[in-house]
């Protein structure tokens, strides 16, 4: 497999005649804008002109700098499902509002996307985005001020793809020296956050034989150990690997002799029998993979999504693994026992989707037990047996929305934008306030928190609201 990412830079005088011109045709249509937008190349040694998309075309990256300004604004949500991978912000420093105006929350401001469902990852005041510019037909990482929502920087790259529900569903993986992305088809990119500066770009599909999902990537990126970054590649001859952040050379690669394809599933750092393991939801089953050099340390080849497999596994602690999926899927519960190369992986229970199953999104495990929307599209909650504790059982249809939680409440978006609060509590569903929050459709990005601001969108807006106690 390849190794490290060779890289070329576009002649410098084509580029600079370019930029010449473009400020030429924009200045008599808009005075600002030398003001408004620069553009300059990628650092010498970073462009990936190597790489081919396959609809055709060389692949040379652009990068924008705008106004915007990075905020200072405490906290954070850099991945997907937030700090601890797990869409639960429990150490939130602002103080959250117990009700809403009949306005609902106040919108601190709002910005225009692509078509897609990819949810943001916020950082040093900084909110990342991967978007997908339709009207460019470039998959495009943009960054944010988490204060009033003004672009910093964008890097966007030439990539031809067909609507399918949307176009962009991935969450960057954020630190203070790397933000990585997965675009729809499987192109994995590393900036620099604050410049965005271009490090390295990967190809799976050319590089290791991924096929790209049915509605394209969903996975979202995984950084261990501020440098080490975790994909569920599922190609040709490798089903895992870890990258280097800074270099982007390969750490370890997991062979894959089942030939499992990736899917929408994300990886999952998982601490079990003395030993750091990452589990991942594969097309041919479910698999744990050692930290330590990628080598497979168990499989269990009976849990299979026949369309698509979108939920990432979640961790309740003692070995036990819920897993959880759509078509049909149902959930189950695993249960892992042995230790070092000896782990085995058994069943201990199995429900039917008329129970709990999730198309979508990916349940969440708080105080003792498992929350989510249910495949009947109400919100319900289960202890660890698989014994449901209740569900809303309303007339309000939660649909395939996102859903978080903070300060002992449970956020949940509707497909049409329609923000639930209601108590994240086992003894019956107790709703605090709604409000219309996006015009929709399918608002079914992942939600971010962030010092009193969540972050959300549907289609085709994204927008962050200020959720704190007034």
């Amino acid at each position: 497999m390849k190794k490290s990412r060779k890289i070329m830079l576009m002649p410098v005088g084509f580029a600079a005649l370019a930029v010449a011109l473009l400020y030429v045709w924009l200045g008599p249509l808009w005075p600002d804008a030398a003001a408004q937008l620069q553009i300059r190349l990628p650092i010498p040694d970073n462009n990936p002109t190597d790489l081919v998309d396959p609809n055709g075309g060389r692949i040379e990256g652009t990068l924008q700098t705008f106004d915007g300004v990075a905020a200072d604004i405490p906290g954070d949500w850099p991945q997907f499902r937030g700090p601890n991978l797990d869409a639960i912000l429990s150490d939130e420093p602002v103080a959250l509002a117990k009700s809403w105006p009949e306005e609902g929350p106040k919108v601190l401001w709002t910005i225009d996307l692509g078509p897609g469902y990819a949810g943001a990852a916020v950082l040093n005041g900084r909110a990342f985005v991967m978007d997908y510019d339709d009207k460019a037909i470039r998959d495009a990482i943009r960054c944010f001020s988490l204060a009033d929502g003004a672009e910093i920087w964008r890097y966007s790259y030439p990539i031809k793809i067909k609507f399918q529900h949307g176009m962009s569903r991935t969450v960057p993986a954020v630190t203070d020296k790397y933000v990585v992305t997965m675009g729809p088809k499987c192109h994995v990119t590393c900036l620099d956050p604050n410049t965005g500066d271009l490090r390295w770009m990967l190809d799976l599909v050319r590089e290791y034989g991924t096929k790209v999902p049915a509605w394209y990537a969903g996975q979202c990126p995984l950084i261990e150990e501020e440098e080490k970054l975790i994909l569920g590649v599922g190609g040709d001859e490798v089903l895992m690997m870890a990258v280097d952040c800074n270099s982007g050379e390969t750490i370890w690669e997991t062979p894959n002799p089942n030939k499992w394809l990736m899917t929408h599933s994300s990886v999952l750092p998982v601490e079990f029998g003395g030993q750091r393991m990452y589990v991942y939801c594969a097309s041919g089953g479910v698999v744990g993979v050692s930290a330590e050099g990628g080598r497979i340390l168990w499989e269990y080849p009976d849990w299979k999504i026949r369309i698509a497999n979108v939920p990432t596994p979640v961790y309740v602690g003692d070995g036990k693994i819920f897993l959880s999926g759509g078509y049909n899927a149902g959930s189950m519960m695993l249960q892992l026992s042995g230790q070092g190369d000896a782990i085995e992986a058994k069943a201990l229970f199995k429900l039917t989707s008329d129970i709990y199953g999730s198309e979508q999104q990916t349940p969440i495990f708080y105080d003792g037990y498992i929350y989510g929307v249910n495949a009947d599209d109400q919100l319900c909650c289960l202890d660890l047996e698989g014994n449901v504790m209740w569900t809303s059982t309303s007339a309000h249809e939660f649909g395939l929305g996102p859903y978080a939680i903070s300060g002992g409440r449970i956020y949940v978006l509707d497909d049409d934008g329609l923000l639930t609060m209601a108590e994240a509590t086992p003894s019956g569903y107790k709703q605090i306030a709604q409000a219309k929050v996006l015009e929709g459709p399918e608002a079914w990005g992942p939600m971010a928190f962030a010092a009193g601001r969540l972050i959300v969108r549907d289609m085709n807006k994204m927008v962050c609201l200020d959720i704190s106690e007034q």
